[in-house]
This record gives C-alpha cells, structure tokens and sequence, in this order.
C-alpha cells in the first residue's frame, strides 16, 4: 500500500506537469492510454482473455463515464492547486464513501459515524477557505467533485467485484477513460511534444505499477488496517511540492487536512468495530 501511494504521487506529479500544457480531458486520455497497454498484457497474462468479456457492461460504462469525470477535474485542479492542498481535499472520499452506502449498499451508519462525516467535511471547509476574492475557488470545487466521482466509482466497484473479475475492473476503466476523455479532448487537441515522452510513459508505467499494486494491498491485507496509510500521500505530495515547484502548504491546509484524516480514522476505526461485532 505504501508503494502504491508513492507510485500514484508520483504518477500525479507527472500530470500536474502535463497540464499547464494540455487541457484536461486530453491529460486524462493520456493517463488512460499511457497505463492500458502494460494492464492489459498483465490481465491476458493472468486471467486470460475470457475474464475480460464476462462482465456487467452497464456499470463498466458507468464507471468509464466516473473516471473521466474524476480525472478531468482532478487534472483541472492540479493546474492551479499545489499536490498536497489537492490530496488535503480529496482526502474526504472515503467519508463520501461511508456516506454513499447508506443509499447504494443498504449498509447502517450511526450517529457517531455521520459526526465524524460532518467534521470531516468542516475540515475540507477549512481548507476551502475563502480566497481574496471571497469565494471558493473553482479548483478546489473541482476536487470536491472528482472525490463525489470516486467515492461513487468505489462503491460500484464493491458491486461489480461480486461478479467480474479484477483485471476487468482495471482494463475496462483504463479504456473507457482513454476513449472518452480522448473523444472529448479532439476539439481541442493540442499536439503532444517531443519534451513530455518521457513524463507520459512515466506516467503509464507509475499508474499500472500503482493499479498493480493498490489490487494486491487490499486482496492480501485487512481494509481497515491498509486504508489508513493512504493518508501517507499528504507527506509525498510536500515532498514533491517544494522539490519540484517550491511551495509548501500552510498553517490553515495543515489544520483542515488534520480534521479531515483524524475524522477518516476515526470512520475506519468504527468500521473495524461494526465488523468485529458482525463476525465475532
């Protein structure tokens, strides 16, 4: 898991340079094309190509439709937003997450559970603070919605997971975005440089390996033990902030992103306990 949040860092370092460049929709083609090669030789090499067609094409579509939405405004965002004030507002996904299984899974969320919700969502109002201007930038609105789009993506995945196997949630994702994002982006396609082949096939090859192994972290490990060191990207997108573009973040984004995880934990905890009481 640690390697994988460092990989996707890394993988986001690579679009956040891309888009002062390329408009959004056409970095997240590029983000789909780069990484669909490497997965799909993967998947034909460990499931063969009968895992691939057996599935449910409704919800793949609907997550294609979710991943090009979250990746674009994502990249959008990176544009603007230093790496750790984007990871300190996305961070409310798996808050999103627990709040969308009410409705989608039927699962039960108490009390202490929506107040740890609640303040979880305080904390992204902090780092949302209003800017000189006095109002929420666009930016941060958009990570909001690409958090929206991957809580939701992850909660289809829970469902289709019953039924599809993994490497046809990975392939199928990558496609969809790849195709998409690319129809998308044609209007306004800006030709891609000599300069950045590099930055693209460090972006496919980080993103596969990180795919790779994020599927292996939660197929060996206990979820509730593993989702916690996804918080470790907040320490790798400082890091990459000052060495790449000399910025670090604030008192207030330390602050709000501080809620943010400590409700986050707090939610994992009380996940741990409800399962427990489940399955003594």
């Amino acid at each position: 898991m640690l390697a994988a949040v460092l990989l996707f860092a890394l993988m986001d370092a690579g679009l956040k340079t891309l888009s002062a460049h390329y408009p959004p929709f056409q970095v997240s083609a590029i983000r789909g094309a780069s990484s669909l090669p490497l997965v799909l030789a993967w998947a034909l090499w460990s499931g063969g190509a009968k895992s691939l067609f057996r599935v449910r094409w409704s919800l793949h579509l609907l997550r294609g439709v979710l991943g090009v939405v979250m990746m674009a405004c994502f990249v959008f965002a990176l544009r603007t937003l230093p790496l750790s004030e984007t990871y300190s507002i996305f961070f409310v996904a798996p808050l999103m997450i627990t709040a969308l299984s009410v409705p989608f899974l039927g699962e039960r969320v108490g009390p202490r559970r929506w107040t740890a919700i609640a303040i979880g969502l305080c904390g992204v109002l902090v780092v949302l603070r209003p800017t000189g201007a006095g109002v929420l930038s666009l930016a941060g609105l958009a990570v909001l919605v690409a958090a929206f789009g991957y809580s939701v993506s992850a909660i289809t995945v829970r469902i289709i997971a019953r039924t599809d196997s993994t490497q046809a949630l990975m392939v199928w994702l990558l496609f969809f975005m790849a195709l998409g994002a690319g129809a998308l982006a044609l209007p306004h396609w800006v030709p891609v440089r000599a300069a950045d082949a590099w930055i693209i096939a460090g972006i496919g090859v980080a993103g596969a390996l990180g795919q790779y192994a994020i599927t292996e972290a939660f197929r060996l490990g206990e979820a509730s033990l593993i989702a916690p060191l996804e918080y470790t990207a907040l320490v790798w997108g400082v890091m990459l902030d000052a060495a790449l573009w000399g910025v670090l973040p604030d008192a207030v984004t330390w602050l709000g992103a501080g809620i943010i995880i400590a409700s986050g934990l707090y939610l994992l905890r009380r996940e741990r306990v409800h399962a427990e009481a489940e399955h003594p």
